[in-house]
């Protein structure tokens, strides 16, 4: 497993360049990881729908042909590429997604933060009212607001071709966070959107980086 670190890139150019990485791969490939921050932009994915994009406020908006709606991209966020061969490892789509999302639980959990799966909504969430309590999301949530509570701190976004997969999950560090304000998160109408820094934990870019990508690294051993 090969973890890059690429630092600041454009999304459309990181974009293509896995599309090319993963058209030209071979049965023999080594997969591989890459660690990216974009500049601002916000991404459609293949299902976007125009009504989640409230208010652009002059950052450009780029289709993708990830999963998923409309989210955002920008610096001080952590974006993780994996470029895995699934049908090599043995698994599919859910299992895929199952340890992604483990991989970043356990970096908040470096952190002393308590990360939680919502049912039907990929990605991680934290509680806004404690978000290092240990205690497990339980019972149903209000009628009509399923994330009551919650603030989503990772989103995930993939692709798979061939049995292989692109794109990824972007876990927020130190961001400015008002552009999510121009948009309905992943589709979900005002869904509140944190990072780190905003529930307390001093840390910086390249040490999460560093940290993501171990974890998902040793996710997906053979």
């Amino acid at each position: 497993m090969r973890i890059v670190t690429l630092g600041r890139r454009p999304y459309e150019a990181t974009a293509q360049a896995m599309r090319e990485f993963t058209d030209a791969r071979r049965p023999d490939t080594a997969d591989e990881i890459w660690l990216v921050e974009h500049d601002p932009v916000y991404t459609q994915g293949v299902a976007g729908r125009p009504e989640h994009l409230l208010d652009a406020r002059g950052i450009p908006v780029v289709a993708s042909n990830r999963g998923g709606q409309v989210t955002y991209h920008g610096p001080g966020q952590v974006v993780a590429y994996p470029l895995i061969d699934l049908k090599r490892l043995g698994i599919y789509v859910k299992e895929y997604v199952y340890r992604l999302e483990h991989a970043v639980l356990k970096v908040l959990e470096a952190h002393q933060v308590t990360g939680h799966r919502v049912a039907g909504a990929p990605g991680i969430y934290v509680r806004l009212d404690d978000p290092f309590g240990h205690a497990a999301l339980t019972g149903p949530m209000p009628a009509g607001d399923p994330f009551h509570g919650l603030g989503k701190i990772a989103a995930l976004g993939i692709k798979v071709s061939r049995h292989c997969s692109y794109h990824g999950v972007a876990l927020n560090v130190a961001m400015d966070l008002a552009p999510f304000d121009g948009i309905n998160p992943c589709g979900y109408p005002g869904l509140t959107t944190v990072d780190l820094a905003k529930i307390g934990v001093s840390t910086d870019w390249a040490t999460v980086a560093r940290q993501l990508g171990e974890r998902l690294a040793t996710q997906f051993v053979p």
